[in-house]
């Protein structure tokens, strides 16, 4: 080829790798170096194939094969292949996230509740499920069930965000060189991106608990700014080493389990919505059985004026005080909201991960039926 440009063209074979997606690079001769063109993403190619520019410039036949705006109308699923692959995954688990948080925020109100009302009321002992539901209710009304609700879907769009992508970029690090990532390498991914969303979203977290619980604070500011001026910025990360000793093993159990039992099924059934859900829903319950009681002393580490200044001070102190149940206090309430929210927000990721993969596809397919008309 004596032209001073070519097109590549990296196809993959369906099949072959788990993100199937093509890649059209312009290589520039003269300067020796290839631009990326569009579709985004891909990691692994099966195939490569030349195609001359001839007497035309490069960027025109790319434009050629470029998909018309009537052909993107009637095709809408490739729109998303123009779309960066992190900002639709972004998207769509931020939008999951906020819906999971927002119907499940009841459950959530009334397990704080269960889990701190020991070192609130001094003296007495926890509450059970039926007393939280009906403290609330007389205390705050019907609107006292979404108490610090908003700090929460505020904090839980970065936290996903973040979340899954580092989930990603941590299992592309931890996979080898053909691209196969081993039980324990799963597990130290899930338990990075666990501990990565945590601390860029703790102090959200802190202020959610103060504005759920404590009496007299009506605003997120107001709780903020009390705490700035009686306690120093150091409040906002109050049991922070405990919660990331939580979540590690949290994110890392729920994340392994959830990839390897929808690995570990037929294909036919893996892309399905429902398998998704089934599975999502094992994983959090084992996850929160697992973990549940480093979150119980993380939520005592946060309260004011709390008596533990440790990890193990605390896990003795609440046992001697509330017994060994007392580290599942508030669970079952936990598990009915934990449950659900973790198979949205999994599913929402699955189904979009599903969605991009095939309008990457069909985005492919029109470019190349524009090549060779």
């Amino acid at each position: 080829m004596r032209g001073e440009g070519v097109l590549l063209s990296w196809r993959p074979i369906p099949g072959l790798c788990d993100d199937e997606s093509a890649e059209i690079y312009r290589w520039n001769r003269a300067r020796r170096r290839k631009t990326i063109v569009s579709l985004g993403g891909a990691s692994f190619f099966a195939s490569v194939s030349l195609a001359p520019a001839g007497n035309n410039n490069s960027d025109d036949k790319i434009q050629e094969t470029f998909p018309r705006a009537e052909q993107l109308i009637k095709h809408p699923l490739a729109l998303l292949a123009l779309f960066p692959k992190d900002l639709a995954l972004f998207s769509a688990g931020a939008i999951a996230g906020a819906l999971s948080k927002t119907l499940t925020a009841p459950l959530d109100r009334v397990k704080l509740l269960m889990q701190t009302h020991g070192l609130r009321a001094s003296g007495s002992k926890g509450i059970g499920l039926l007393e939280a539901i009906t403290l609330i209710h007389k205390e705050e009304g019907i609107k006292g069930y979404w108490k610090g609700n908003l700090p929460q879907v505020i904090r839980i769009i970065p936290y996903s965000a973040v979340q899954l992508f580092a989930y990603e970029i941590y299992k592309k690090i931890l996979s080898n060189e053909d691209g196969d990532l081993s039980v324990i390498g799963r597990l130290i991914a899930g338990a990075c991106a666990g501990m990565t969303s945590t601390f860029v979203t703790y102090p959200l977290d802190v202020l959610r608990l103060r504005l759920a619980v404590e009496p007299g604070c009506r605003t997120l500011s107001q709780v903020a700014f009390n705490m700035l001026r009686e306690e120093g910025i150091a409040s906002f990360y109050c049991g922070l080493g405990p919660s990331l000793i939580g979540i590690a093993p949290y994110i890392a159990v729920n994340f392994c389990i959830f990839d390897l039992m929808k690995k570990s099924l037929p294909e036919k059934y893996q892309k399905r919505p429902e398998t998704s859900l089934a599975t999502a829903l094992v994983s959090a319950t084992v996850a929160t059985l697992m973990c549940y009681p480093l979150d119980t002393v993380r939520r005592q580490m946060q309260m004011k004026g709390s008596p533990f200044n440790s990890v193990f001070d605390a896990l003795p102190g609440i046992v001697e005080r509330d017994g060994f149940l007392g580290l599942y206090r508030g669970f079952v309430p936990n598990a009915l909201k934990s449950l659900p929210s973790s198979s949205i927000r999994l599913t929402a990721f699955d189904t979009v991960k599903g969605l991009i993969t095939a309008s990457q596809k069909e985005l492919e397919r029109i470019m190349e039926e524009n090549q060779l008309s």
